[in-house]
């Protein structure tokens, strides 16, 4: 491992081009850093539409924009976006690249910004064909601190330079004027603050997400069983799963799918009794905000991917999974797998009753 002094770090590139949740767990990396290297510059290359959510919370000083999506284009447009990228990043004169996206494009970024010290798993997540290259000098483990969940993945790094682990989970407070925003937009609806239930129908895939006529019904006995209000978020093109909710719901719900930007979800979300949802990256932020978490889980393994520092419950059918996606699944990818269909509503309003009541314990104690 190479050995230089702190003061020497003036400038550190995080490479996570993933998705929203990928970022909520990789805030727990850049407070670490910012911890034991007062006054660093943390740069974060990611997707565009993170960079106000990251500066906003202080999770990075600055971010350099990324297209996924011109990097699946023609060559001509993945090289431009490459171009673009590397000249962008180059003109920082980082001290410090570290690479938890671990792609082979985030590979060739690495090796073309050529910083001083660069990080990347040894092993890489999938293995280097004959005419690729980990750039890396520091070597980092797959996962750190001998731990499983993919929190660790992005932890990682922290052990391979030898830094004290502090922070250990992600905890993300809502911007003050955030907070105003999301009370008032409650208000609105004659909600009261922790007097509801956030529900994300959403994810990636369609295989992912639990039927919407099943978070319909177990809307319904939640709100039967407790008279918590329920509000539906989400992303705009997510409509589909939230109208459906809306059409079978036999209680009044909210929804605001598609209204709100990162900043205020987040502290809508920090408002919430408890999060319902697919796994997904807002339910990684309902965490983040400290609130309690009903997660449902597919292929995906709650053991990497659950929700973390918060009271909650992972619910995973059981495995392996008979097949209930058809031509729609692939087995062997989380991402595109329909296990969570098989999920019933029953196991899935005892969770959220069960995690309820705990927490309300806690509640009392605060008080």
């Amino acid at each position: 491992m190479l050995q230089i002094s702190p003061s020497t770090y003036r400038s550190i590139l995080i490479l996570q081009t993933k998705f929203i949740g990928d970022i909520v767990l990789a805030s727990a990396l850049a407070k670490n850093l910012q911890l034991q290297y007062p006054g660093v510059r943390i740069v974060f290359l990611c997707e565009t539409h993170f960079a106000g959510f990251l500066t906003a919370h202080g999770i990075a000083t600055e971010v350099v924009p990324f297209s996924r999506a011109k990097m699946r284009g023609s060559p001509l447009e993945r090289g431009r976006e490459l171009f673009r990228t590397v000249r962008a990043l180059r003109q920082h004169r980082f001290d410090m690249t570290i690479d938890i996206t671990d792609s082979k494009t985030s590979r060739i970024i690495s090796e073309l910004v050529n910083a001083p010290v660069r990080v990347g798993y040894f092993p890489t997540e999938r293995p280097l064909r004959w005419h690729e290259r980990q750039p890396a000098n520091v070597k980092m483990k797959p996962f750190g601190f001998g731990k499983k969940h993919y929190l660790y993945r992005y932890l990682s790094p922290l052990e391979a330079l030898g830094v004290d682990l502090r922070v250990r989970v992600p905890a993300i407070r809502p911007l003050p004027f955030e907070t105003t925003r999301a009370l008032a937009l409650l208000a609105r609806h004659h909600i009261q603050p922790n007097a509801f239930v956030a529900v994300h129908a959403g994810a990636s895939f369609a295989g992912r997400r639990w039927q919407p006529e099943r978070f319909a019904e177990a809307i319904d006995r939640i709100v039967r069983e407790t008279g918590l209000r329920v509000v539906l978020v989400g992303g705009s093109d997510e409509s589909e799963a939230t109208d459906r909710i809306m059409a079978a719901a036999k209680t009044p719900v909210v929804n605001l799918a598609g209204t709100l930007r990162l900043e205020t979800l987040l502290a809508l979300l920090k408002e919430a009794r408890l999060f319902l949802g697919n796994e997904s990256g807002p339910m990684h932020m309902a965490a983040a905000a400290g609130t309690p978490v009903v997660g449902l889980f597919g292929l995906t393994n709650p053991v990497r991917w659950a929700p973390v520092g918060v009271p909650s419950i992972s619910l995973r059918p059981s495995m392996p999974c008979d097949c209930v996606g058809g031509d729609l699944c692939r087995r062997t990818d989380p991402s595109k797998a329909c296990c969570v269909w098989r999920l019933e509503v029953d196991p899935v309003v005892e969770a959220a009753l069960e995690l309820l009541a705990r927490t309300e314990i806690v509640l009392e104690a605060a008080v």
